[in-house]
């Protein structure tokens, strides 16, 4: 339960897919800037953003806390995927009272799906070459 002071930062990192997602929380308005921009111009669905504050409205921190978020690789979904887990894991940092409930909701577990790799004689990773009879 060790709260933080107002001028230090949380550290924390995230991973969905190929995309890996460094947080850093500090307290203050809720302001999210993902690379450089606001959340509202990085994700241009609703969806997406919905996706990166579910954490924070599970906690009741969505105006207590400001992030700053470094992502990259993969898409914009698997980085959506990749911040929220990271912002889980900073949130678990902030506050050992907010792990159980994230736990409960599945934010703290990695989303271990990933692309299987393309094998030889196949067109991709299962599909084979079409069967000709002649």
């Amino acid at each position: 339960m060790a709260k933080v002071k107002k001028d230090t930062t949380i550290p924390a990192t995230g991973s969905r897919k190929t995309s890996v997602a460094r947080v850093h929380i500090a307290e203050g308005t809720g302001k999210i800037v993902i690379n450089g921009k606001d959340i509202d111009n990085y994700f241009g669905t609703e969806s997406l953003k919905q996706i990166v504050r579910q954490p924070l409205v599970l906690t009741n921190n969505t105006d207590k806390l400001d992030i700053t978020v470094n992502v990259n690789g993969g898409g914009l979904s698997g980085q959506a995927g990749a911040i929220r887990h990271a912002i889980a894991r900073a949130l678990v940092k902030y506050n050992e009272e907010n792990k159980a409930l994230l736990k409960t909701a599945g934010l703290l577990t990695r989303d271990p799906r990933m692309k299987e790799r393309k094998k030889y004689g196949l067109h991709k990773a299962r599909r084979a070459v079409q069967f000709s009879k002649r």
